[in-house]
């Protein structure tokens, strides 16, 4: 079977980059064994804000100007809702948070995003007596929908093999990739934290950083929109609410824990005064990079074997930039932007595979 991309991956990334196939006509195969599960449990959250220091995500207008349609076009595809905008109210612990937003609110490249408003609006069971700041522009993409039924769309249309890729049995020529009856022009690894395993791109500074949340039931909070405090409290429908999330940077296993718990709703406790109940905890490791920029670029050895990876926490808003710009590298030769572009890694080691 001859194919333009074999795609590694099924997660944000993956997803991303098939779907700029299907709106180009590019034929393409996804294999995913789905080990990598921290697209599917993630809290989805879109946010253009670094709410802990009050500073603006890296080229956040550009990421939310492709984001917003791309995922219409992908509910359009799935007949389904993914995208759910919804405001987000950052609580405030002190006088100098609120000055501090309000300067922050003056720079040009967040002015867009902050309201210059204090809302002393009273939320029923939320305890937040300095009141909140406004973020403009956010919401969350339902990202266990989306995997789950972008999966059947592409079993449907047979693009879509679920098993374990064996590296060894890459055949890698001149002008093309081969893995048994497939024959690919180019291969797309976008594999998460599974890239540690990839003989090819194992070198890259993926860290990766284990995350959990919670879903809970709380019937009489009634949130119409985000909260953020020490953890996010994210309205999700039926009275259920995700709680998140945890950063340990030492365990790289999905494994819940009872520490990440207890931190959670201590959290969650300073700021929320009404009955729940904790119905799942969900724990996965997030492909994350040292120097906090995504992992986007070609092979430096071969040219038909390309990276699409270190998404981090931002997946939904860095998923369909950071795929267009390496769909564009590889179609018109469009140069990457150093910032995410691989080349910035140095010191590549030794390759067994390499000629």
């Amino acid at each position: 079977m001859k194919v333009d991309y074999l795609i590694v991956g099924a997660g944000l990334a993956g997803i991303a980059f098939a779907q700029f196939c299907r709106q180009n006509n590019k034929t393409f195969i996804v294999i995913s064994d789905e080990s990598q599960n921290s697209s599917r449990i993630a809290g989805g959250l879109y946010n253009p804000v670094v709410l802990k220091r009050f500073s603006a995500v890296w080229q956040a207008q550009e990421q939310l100007d492709l984001a917003v349609p791309f995922y219409k076009q992908l509910e359009s595809d799935l007949l389904t809702t993914v995208d759910f905008p919804l405001p987000l109210f950052r609580i405030f612990h002190s006088i100098e948070e609120q000055n501090n937003w309000f300067t922050a609110a003056d720079k040009p490249n967040l002015t867009p995003f902050l309201s210059t408003t204090l809302l002393q609006t009273k939320i029923s069971n939320i305890n937040a007596p300095l009141g909140f700041g406004h973020v403009l522009h956010c919401g969350y993409v339902d990202t266990t929908t989306l995997v789950n039924e972008y999966i059947k769309l592409l079993e449907s249309n047979q693009q879509f093999r679920s098993k374990r890729l064996d590296y060894s049995q890459l055949q890698i020529r001149e002008k093309d990739v081969t893995y048994g009856e497939i024959q690919a022009q180019h291969i797309i690894f976008a594999e998460g934290f599974g890239v540690q395993q990839n003989p090819f791109f194992n070198y890259l500074p993926l860290d990766g950083t284990k995350g959990e949340l919670l879903l809970i039931k709380a019937p009489n909070l009634k949130l119409k929109q985000i909260i953020k405090s020490g953890v996010f409290v994210l309205p999700v429908g039926e009275d259920l609410y995700k709680v998140g999330a945890t950063y340990n940077w030492e365990d790289k296993t999905a494994i819940q824990t009872q520490e990440a718990r207890k931190e959670l709703l201590e959290d969650l406790d300073s700021f929320l005064q009404c009955d729940y109940e904790v119905i799942e905890h969900y724990a996965g490791v997030r492909p994350t990079v040292k120097d906090r920029r995504p992992l986007v670029g070609t092979h430096p050895d071969f040219d038909r074997l390309h990276v699409l990876n270190g998404l981090g926490t931002r997946g939904v808003m860095l998923g369909p930039a950071m795929a267009k710009a390496l769909f564009e590298h590889i179609e018109k030769g469009t140069p990457l932007d150093p910032y995410i572009d691989i080349k910035r890694v140095k010191n590549v080691p030794s390759n067994p595979y390499r000629n």
